[in-house]
């Protein structure tokens, strides 16, 4: 008995190994990835309309997951029901529709860098929904953080901001607390077991509303092939293939397999390398309100994440496709 005992936590413990480094791995995939989309949306959009072309990534990318996901999968996972179609659509339109269409039309009147610290702000907003809607209590510290980080915000777009424009700043914001939302949603939605078939169900309903966005937006007329430059169709490419195709599915498996204070740390690297390569390649200006800003919000996240939440026994109120108490809980495959 001893030595089966001794067994058992040999082979847990590796396993919990195993698990912690793809954990980090995939965090490491996603700060430098994600990191670098802010700068390739810019340049991408430079001939190419952007909730468009946003759409069209996500269409592709998701079609190449969804029909890879369901030629490898059997069973359940492979055949999505109505109830999972509604939960990756919810989550899809918050993610990619407000969330990523918003930072891309937003990019258009602002720089990279400026877009990628107000989008560090997305930790402050997923404290705030948790406590509001699912009852989580904030400790000292993230109350702290989000004060902290709210001020960071007002230095960025306020009076003293040296031009940043207030249009694009604030659907960054929005565009924020869409991502804050369909994060939350889809850390406790009932989504398809295999993580594939899940980010390409959300990119696939969540490209077609940023087509009708599009559409209904106008940029039809300003879509012209002729015009985008090969600088522009490489930036898509990659948009396509690493924000996509690989960082999109990693935080999707992150999301069910790390708690999300660790998930969304990415909210703070993801500004730092973003603004390093919007100034390096792009020529961005570092102004002392961005620099004071960029601390300011990167302590905000850090006493946020460091903080620990309670969630509330009272009665919550679910997003559409959030599973109730008493629902069996949906792992996801690695």
């Amino acid at each position: 008995m001893a030595r089966l005992s001794e067994a058992v936590a040999a082979v847990t413990l590796r396993s919990l190994r195993g698990r912690t480094a793809t954990i980090g791995v995939g965090l490491g995939a996603l700060y430098l990835i994600w990191g670098s989309t802010y700068l390739a949306v810019m340049v991408a959009i430079r001939t190419m309309p952007p909730l468009l072309m946003s759409s069209v990534r996500f269409l592709v990318a998701g079609a190449v997951l969804y029909v890879w996901a369901r030629r490898r999968e059997t069973g359940a996972s492979a055949a999505p029901d109505g109830r999972q179609w509604l939960a990756a659509g919810t989550t899809g339109f918050a993610l990619l529709l407000v969330g990523s269409g918003g930072i891309a039309w937003a990019e258009q009147r602002l720089d990279s860098g400026v877009a990628a610290l107000l989008g560090a702000s997305i930790p402050l907003w997923i404290a705030l929904l948790d406590r509001a809607v699912f009852g989580s209590r904030l400790g000292r510290g993230a109350m702290l953080g989000l004060g902290i980080g709210l001020a960071g915000v007002f230095v960025l777009v306020g009076p003293a901001s040296h031009g940043v424009n207030i249009v694009g700043a604030s659907a960054v914001l929005v565009s924020s607390v869409g991502w804050a939302a369909g994060s939350l949603h889809a850390r406790s939605s009932v989504l398809p077991r295999a993580p594939l078939l899940t980010a390409g169900m959300q990119m696939l309903v969540g490209g077609a509303l940023l087509g009708v966005a599009g559409i209904a937006a106008g940029e039809v007329r300003q879509v012209r092939p002729e015009a985008f430059s090969p600088w522009s169709l490489a930036a898509f490419g990659y948009l396509v293939i690493g924000g996509s195709l690989v960082a999109y599915p990693v935080y999707q498996w992150l999301l069910r397999n790390a708690p999300t204070r660790v998930v969304t740390t990415h909210a703070y690297v993801n500004p730092a390398v973003a603004v390093l390569l919007g100034w390096a390649v792009l020529a961005e200006p570092l102004t002392h309100s961005t620099l004071i800003a960029a601390g300011a919000i990167v302590v905000s996240v850090l006493l946020i994440v460091g903080s620990r939440t309670v969630p509330s026994r009272g009665r919550v109120i679910p997003f559409p496709g959030v599973r109730r108490a008493g629902e069996p809980t949906v792992d996801v495959a690695a």
